[in-house]
């Protein structure tokens, strides 16, 4: 596949009027700041009151990042912690947490996803300690960071044995999905009890949480994965599919789990705002979206999106989601969109995509100013949330010029960093230091930390991490994509 070439890369600007000026020229409306504060005047180090009391110390947050590299029973390994400490030397005040851990063998999105279980609480605090621990080394006081851990059910995804074959628990035989993915017409629907027992484990997931000192935990709706595609259950019979008020009782039902067990837990939700349908190479490599319309000719499929103009958004139930939040009392909301697997570059715009992807159908800024203004929304909609904000990796050394202008501008609450944090973690603190951005590590969306897991190695920066390129999956990786490219 060969890329298109009027997509400018970002590292090809020399300044910040000619980076406006190209974003201009592709319609997009991107706040972007010529000069960064510093002082009491940076954005970036305001903190962030809670309702509980707590002062979160910045406005940055770690976003989950799984490594594909716990040991087969669902423990960190020496390269998780590493991972771990990174986020702790990051400078985040928010890590939101750490990476998706099951809450149960069988919902693990790989044989090596880290689970919390009981034979495995020691290890997952020891885990956050180190995180911790990081941090106070390098900032002197951890009384300001706020550490969650997102728990998760893989569904759609579930790969808890081998690492090339789905195991998939779905909420209802999605007419595109179920293709893309080659699942046989045999395989069952979760049934309502078998959601009543997955809401069970995520209760007592958010038990240990709590015991080994978290401070949240995430109840994981975003990506595709199971909570997520229950919200788009539209056509599933039963208590957990059809309307909205039953496409959302798995939700409502593990809060009132966790509110009844853990006094004081906090509770947050990562959403995929909004969805696109799915998205398939053409004969040129590029994505072009996959439409299957329903009998009454609707693609109601895509949470968030409009079920009569399929790729379009609508924000109309994404805002009645969030409002149900509320109700419950829930205050942290990361805002993400889409799903790697049948979409990624709606979830995570890059220049190049991984192994088993397509080139970009548009210029990846186009994704970032969709996930940036979006928010926005949402954002000033639901004034007393606390929202993070997601897809700023791509804008590589104009993350700190655009971050900052929607921090001022008052579109999001904190400035989410995924792909960033494991080519470069320490660049939240560096920004928060008015140091010059080191460029060489500087993720340039390579997607080597999606290409790697793909194919069974574990994930990590190898194009800039010279900790990466010094292991064995180097060479590997190196190898696989010269045959994948012939």
């Amino acid at each position: 596949m060969s890329l298109k070439k009027n997509y400018r890369k970002i590292s090809s600007f020399k300044s910040v009027q000619e980076f406006r000026d190209y974003s201009i020229k592709l319609g997009i409306d991107l706040p972007i700041d010529d000069e960064l504060l510093y002082g009491s005047q940076n954005p970036f180090a305001q903190p962030i009151e809670l309702k509980n009391g707590f002062k979160i110390g910045n406005r940055f947050c770690a976003q989950p990042m799984e490594g594909w590299d716990g040991t087969t029973d669902g423990k960190p390994s020496e390269l998780t912690f590493r991972r771990w400490r990174n986020f702790g030397k990051s400078g985040a005040k928010l890590i939101w947490g750490g990476e998706a851990i099951a809450v149960m063998r069988e919902s693990r999105a790989n044989p090596n996803q880290l689970m919390i279980v009981d034979e495995n609480m020691l290890d997952i605090e020891k885990l956050r300690l180190t995180l911790v621990k990081e941090h106070e080394l390098n900032y002197g006081t951890t009384k300001d960071l706020y550490v969650g851990l997102q728990l998760t059910h893989s569904g759609r995804f579930c790969k808890p044995n081998e690492k090339n074959r789905f195991e998939p628990k779905i909420a209802y035989h999605h007419p595109l999905l179920d293709k893309f993915f080659h699942l046989p017409a045999e395989v069952t629907v979760v049934s309502d009890s078998e959601i009543e027992d997955i809401i069970e484990a995520h209760v007592k997931a958010a038990i240990r949480a709590q015991k080994i000192g978290f401070d949240f935990v995430d109840i994981k709706h975003c990506h595709g994965y199971f909570g997520h595609e229950l919200l788009s259950a539209v056509e599933r019979p039963g208590m957990y599919g059809g309307s909205f008020e039953n496409r959302t009782r798995y939700l409502r039902e593990i809060v009132k789990g966790i509110r009844n067990e853990c006094k004081g837990l906090a509770i947050g939700v990562r959403l995929s705002m909004f969805d696109f349908p799915p998205f398939k190479a053409d004969i040129e490599g590029i994505g072009r979206m996959v439409v299957l319309k329903n009998k009454d000719g609707q693609y109601p499929y895509a949470f968030g999106g409009d079920p009569h103009h399929a790729g379009k958004i609508n924000l109309n139930e994404t805002i009645q989601f969030l409002e149900l939040l509320k109700s419950l009392e829930i205050e942290l909301v990361n805002l993400t969109a889409g799903s790697p697997y049948y979409n990624p570059h709606i979830s995570r715009p890059a220049y190049y995509p991984p192994s088993d992807g397509y080139q970009p159908p548009e210029d990846p800024l186009v994704g970032v100013a969709r996930q940036i203004n979006n928010s926005a929304i949402l954002h000033r909609t639901m004034k007393d949330m606390v929202t993070v904000g997601t897809a700023y990796s791509y804008l590589q050394e104009f993350l700190p010029n655009v971050a900052q202008a929607v921090l001022r501008k008052q579109m999001i609450s904190c400035v989410g960093l995924g792909r960033m944090m494991l080519s470069y973690p320490q660049m939240p603190a560096d920004i928060l230091a008015g140091k010059t951005l080191a460029r060489q590590f500087i993720c340039r969306t390579f997607s080597d930390c999606t290409t790697a897991p793909r194919n069974g190695l574990v994930s990590g920066c190898y194009s800039l991490d010279p900790f990466y390129k010094a292991r064995p999956e180097y060479t590997q990786l190196r190898e696989l994509k010269k045959r994948l490219v012939n």
